[in-house]
C-alpha cells in the first residue's frame, strides 16, 4: 500500500525510496515485529481468559508437559503471527499476483489450524478436525492457489518451470498442470505438518521458521533481480521480488512470537500457526523456483517429519515381526528423543537452531554452486 507513495516523488523526493524493496522488506520486518509486540500481551491475556490452554491427553506428551510445566499454556498464539505478517505485508508490499497467492495460502491455513486449534481446546476434541477435512481444505486451497498461479499471464509459464539445486537450468520448463499440483500440494501439506511436528518445545518451531524466511527472503529478492539472477544462474521470476517483503514480515514476526514463545513459554502457536507457516513457506519455495532447496534449508522440519516416519514405520514392523512393536528412538519427534536422554530443552532448543542456521547457509550455498 505504502508502496504507491513512491509515485509522488515529483511532489517529494524523498518518497521515492519506497521504490526499493530492500527497505521496504526492512520496514515490513520492524513493522510485524511492532504489531506483535503491542498484541502479545493483550491476546496472551484474552486467550488466559478463555482458558484456551493446551491440554494434553496423551500419556507421554503429558509426562513432559508435566515435567517442564507446559499444561494449560494459552495456544492459538499463531494468531499474532498472522496478524502481525498480514497487516505489514499489506501496507509494504506492492500488490501483484505472487503477494496474492501467498496471502490467500496463509489466511486459509491458518483458519484450518485455527478450527483445529478450537476443537481440540474448547470442544476438548483430542483429535481436532479430521484428517479428511484437513486433507479436504488442504486440496481445495492449493487447487485455488494454483489456479491463479496457471491463469494470470505474470506467473503462468514461470510457475511451470521445474528448478532443482546445482543445474543452471530447468529440468523442465512446462511441467503439466496435474503434475506441478502434486508437487506442491506435498510441499504445502508435508511442510504444514513437518512444522507442526517441530513445535513440541518453547521456541523451537519459531526459532527454525525465522532462518528459513531469512533464505527465502533472499531468494526471492534475487529471483525477481534480472542481473542477479543471471549473475547467479537462477530464474527470474518477475515480481517475485516482492514476496521478500512477506518473508521480511515473517521474520519481524517470528521475533515478536518468540519473545513470548521462548523458554518458559507464555504462548505456544498451536496448528494455527504452524500448518499456515509450513504452507506458505512451501508455497514460496514454489513460486521462487527453488522448491528442493528448501529441503536443505529447512532440515530441521525435514528429519523432526522423517523421525516420526521411522519410529511410526520401525513399530510397525517390529510389532508384525517380533509380536510386540519396538521403538526406534526413545520417543519421536526426535527432539523429544534427546529430551528422553537428560538434555535440558534450552540446549535441545539453542543446538536445533545452530542445525537449522547452518542448514540456512548450506541452502544458500547452493545459489552459486551451478
Amino acid at each position: 500500500m505504502l508502496s504507491y507513495l513512491a509515485d509522488y516523488e515529483e511532489i517529494w523526493g524523498p518518497l521515492r525510496v519506497l521504490r526499493f524493496i530492500t527497505l521496504r522488506t526492512l520496514m515490513a520486518a520492524g513493522t510485524a515485529a511492532l504489531i506483535g509486540f503491542v498484541i502479545g500481551p493483550w491476546l496472551i491475556t484474552r486467550l488466559r481468559a478463555l482458558k484456551f490452554g493446551q491440554h494434553y491427553d496423551d500419556d507421554r506428551t503429558g509426562e513432559l508437559a508435566q515435567k517442564f510445566d507446559k499444561k494449560n499454556t494459552p495456544t492459538m498464539g499463531g494468531l499474532l503471527i498472522f496478524l502481525s505478517v498480514f497487516f505489514s505485508t499489506v501496507l509494504w508490499a506492492r500488490p501483484n499476483i505472487w503477494i496474492i497467492v501467498a496471502l490467500f495460502v496463509y489466511t486459509a491455513l491458518t483458519a484450518v489450524g485455527l478450527r483445529d486449534d478450537y476443537l481440540k481446546v474448547v470442544k476438548k476434541n483430542r483429535d481436532g478436525i479430521s484428517s479428511r477435512e484437513k486433507m479436504f481444505w488442504q486440496t481445495l486451497i492449493t487447487i485455488v492457489a494454483l489456479a491463479g498461479l496457471v491463469w494470470h499471464p505474470m506467473s503462468a509459464d514461470k510457475i511451470r518451470e521445474l528448478w532443482v539445486p546445482f543445474l543452471k537450468y530447468p529440468v523442465f520448463t512446462a511441467m503439466p498442470v496435474a503434475a506441478l499440483f502434486v508437487l506442491v500440494f506435498f510441499w504445502v501439506v508435508g511442510f504444514s505438518n513437518a512444522i507442526n511436528l517441530t513445535d513440541g518445545l518453547d521456541g523451537l518451531a519459531i526459532g527454525c521458521t525465522i532462518t528459513v524466511a531469512l533464505v527465502y527472503g533472499i531468494m526471492a529478492y534475487a529471483a525477481g533481480n534480472v542481473k542477479i539472477a543471471e549473475y547467479l544462474l537462477i530464474s527470474h521470476v518477475p515480481g517475485t521480488g516482492e514476496l521478500a517483503v512477506i518473508c521480511g514480515s515473517l521474520v519481524g514476526a517470528g521475533m515478536a512470537f518468540l519473545w513470548y514463545n521462548s523458554y518458559p513459554a507464555e504462548l505456544f502457536m498451536g496448528d494455527t500457526g504452524s500448518l499456515a507457516l509450513g504452507g506458505l513457506i512451501g508455497m514460496i519455495a514454489f513460486m521462487v523456483q527453488q522448491p528442493f532447496t528448501l529441503v536443505i534449508v529447512g532440515g530441521v522440519f525435514v528429519v523432526e517429519a522423517v523421525s516420526v516416519i521411522i519410529q511410526v514405520g520401525f513399530f510397525k514392523y517390529t510389532r508384525r515381526r517380533y509380536g510386540e512393536g519396538r521403538r526406534f528412538f526413545r520417543m519421536a519427534p526426535i527432539h523429544h528423543h534427546f529430551q528422553k536422554a537428560g538434555w535440558p530443552e534450552t540446549k535441545v532448543v539453542l543446538r536445533f537452531w545452530i542445525i537449522s542456521l547452518m542448514c540456512a547457509l548450506a541452502g544458500l550455498g547452493t545459489l552459486k554452486l551451478r
